[in-house]
């Protein structure tokens, strides 16, 4: 499935930087994350109000991403009551999707809408009538929280370490190499051998580093065990004690 995130202005801003930053990481196929948020890509050059109150723009933009049951809606908003975010789940849940909702206001209509509330009590804003700062500040935290557990539940943490980041850049290989030594127990240099092998794979490389045979057979190792690097090692390490 999918993970949507709905939401219009500094709410919009919050779930648009967390859902921006899955892929590089944790390796979530771009493809899975889908960020609806009020008035589109002209709003983050010119973020108007009026958008969030478009409650058909925010039904369109659900149905154009097909949505369905194997997927999930996230609408953030600080109020609770933002047409855009309440009309977007409103059109996740008449097509069947699971939604959760993130507001600041205890009893408003996108909690008692979500399938999965959560709510975040915080104090008066310091510049009242703006979410800046409070509001915005709890729910880049929580977003944070919720997207690294997900993580960490499919796998993509080890003890810390983001083992399935997309090293697409000097500083990332440097860290991938750092993580395939860490865990491993290989060299740096070995480290950057075994991630060419494996095609740039963390998981794929620390598997080669510890004693698999070859890319094919790390992957087929992960394969089985759902991805998780924990148990795939434990696997290696079996191999190697009874060889």
């Amino acid at each position: 499935g999918r993970l949507f995130y709905a939401a219009a202005g500094s709410s919009g801003l919050m779930a648009l930087a967390d859902a921006l930053e899955m892929p590089g990481t944790f390796g979530i196929p771009q493809s899975r994350i889908v960020i609806l948020f009020a008035g589109g890509v002209a709003a983050l050059e010119d973020m108007v109000g009026g958008v969030e109150d478009d409650r058909e723009q925010a039904k369109a933009d659900v149905f154009s991403k097909s949505i369905s049951t194997k997927d999930l809606l996230i609408a953030v908003s600080a109020s609770g009551t933002t047409p855009y975010a309440l009309a977007a789940m409103e059109a996740a849940k008449a097509h069947s999707a699971r939604t959760a909702g993130i507001a600041n206001n205890a009893g408003s209509p996108l909690l008692a809408l979500a399938d999965y509330p959560v709510h975040l009590p915080t104090p008066p804003e310091v510049l009242a009538g703006s979410t800046r700062m409070g509001a915005g500040t709890a729910q880049k935290i929580a977003l944070n929280m919720m997207s690294t557990l997900m993580a960490m539940k499919l796998g993509h943490v080890h003890d810390g370490l983001m083992v399935n980041l997309r090293a697409d850049n000097a500083k990332l290989k440097r860290r991938s190499q750092a993580i395939v030594a860490a865990i491993s127990g290989c060299s740096e240099s070995e480290a950057a051998i075994h991630l060419d092998l494996a095609g740039g794979a963390v998981k794929s490389a620390i598997l080669l580093a510890r004693g698999a045979r070859d890319r094919l057979q790390a992957e087929s190792l992960l394969e089985r065990t759902g991805h998780m690097l924990r148990p795939a090692l434990s696997e290696i390490d079996r191999a190697a004690n009874t060889a």
